[in-house]
């Protein structure tokens, strides 16, 4: 019912949404956003869509809380930047002191990354307050100890084979009538599907890197980053990890392809098997064109499973993480896809 009434994703909105975004912040860097020059050197951890809350049956974040403490003291430790890409807390569902007063423990981890200058909170459509409250300062002065700015997306430019790359994150709610600023969304979020969650004890957020084709949305963000140059894109927003414009699941069906064609019935056979065990008896392929590299989802915070998944940026790669307890009991980092940022170059 929210989908039919409030969700109406349209192309041209999306991508004039996120052009007059990124072209305010690489041209009047402040408000809407900063821009930071970086090296190979730097290192980044994007993580995005914790919706923190208060520790109810409606808490989506309370089941990945321990990934998110271990991953925060790993990435402190080994001195990454962390943006914060938006819809840290649900406050859709939760009052704002319900939220401080539950989450303490990962506030006090993130204060961590801002006491050495190292923390980039932006706003997503859960946690628009913080970007159009007057007393969103005051409130984030109590959390974190001192008054930080908020921002709508970042520009990262690094140097790359005498090539500028431009490495813009938002949230990537923009354009989209269910999130951006729709009365109706938050109505339905805060009034029906919260009590319901709570009283049925769901959690709606499928597994980690879980096998799907990528949401209409996530396309429309794929489709604005294709046709910039030297531009790649990274965005959270719909829970869904993407990597190199492509889900895991897209990326089997590509591999089939390419097995297919080169007559390897070693990897048909590996890839034939794991597509069985995700993909729905007698269901068609998708046609799949030849994607551009650039788009890239972080996945969300708050999966059923209490995995948590992110983007890493270091020495030159950009990688596609997940953070889990299920194999050895207690949080691990798990690689699940990288690559050489260079790839992201348009030639």
């Amino acid at each position: 019912m929210e989908n039919k009434f409030g969700s109406r994703p349209n192309r041209e909105r999306i991508q004039n949404a996120l052009s007059l975004l990124f072209k305010t912040i690489d041209t009047q860097p402040g408000k809407r956003g900063i821009i930071l020059e970086i090296s190979e050197q730097d290192k980044f951890i994007i993580f995005s869509d914790q919706h923190k809350g208060a520790r109810d049956y409606a808490d989506d974040f309370s089941l990945a809380e321990p990934n998110y403490i271990q991953a925060l003291e790993y990435y402190n430790k080994e001195n990454f930047h962390y943006i914060n890409l938006g819809d840290s807390e649900e406050l859709w569902e939760n009052l704002l002191e319900s939220v401080i007063n539950h989450n303490k423990e990962t506030f006090e981890m993130e204060k961590r990354f801002l006491k050495r200058g190292a923390f980039i909170k932006v706003f997503g459509n859960h946690d628009l307050y913080w970007d159009n409250d007057p007393l969103a300062g005051l409130n984030l002065m109590r959390i974190y100890g001192k008054k930080i700015p908020i921002y709508e997306g970042v520009i990262l430019k690094i140097e790359i084979k005498h090539q500028l790359l431009n490495i813009f994150l938002t949230h990537g709610h923009q354009g989209d009538l269910q999130s951006d600023g729709n009365w109706f969304s938050k109505w339905f979020v805060s009034t029906v599907w919260a009590p319901l969650q709570s009283y049925l004890q769901i959690n709606p957020n499928t597994p980690a890197y879980d096998n799907q084709l990528k949401t209409v949305h996530n396309n429309m963000m794929y489709n604005w980053q294709a046709e910039q140059k030297n531009t790649a894109l990274i965005t959270g927003h719909t829970h869904q990890p993407v990597f190199a414009s492509l889900t895991h699941l897209e990326r089997l069906y590509l591999e089939l392809q390419q097995a297919n064609a080169s007559h390897n019935q070693a990897l048909i056979a590996q890839l034939n098997a794991e597509l069985k065990l995700t993909v729905a008896a007698g269901a068609d392929p998708p046609e799949l064109k030849t994607y551009k590299p650039g788009y890239f989802n972080s996945g969300c915070c708050c999966f059923s499973d209490g995995d948590i998944t992110g983007i890493e940026i270091e020495n030159g790669f950009i990688r596609l993480i997940k953070w889990s307890f299920k194999k050895s009991g207690s949080p691990e980092r798990i690689l699940l896809e990288e690559m050489p940022l260079d790839n992201l170059l348009d030639g």
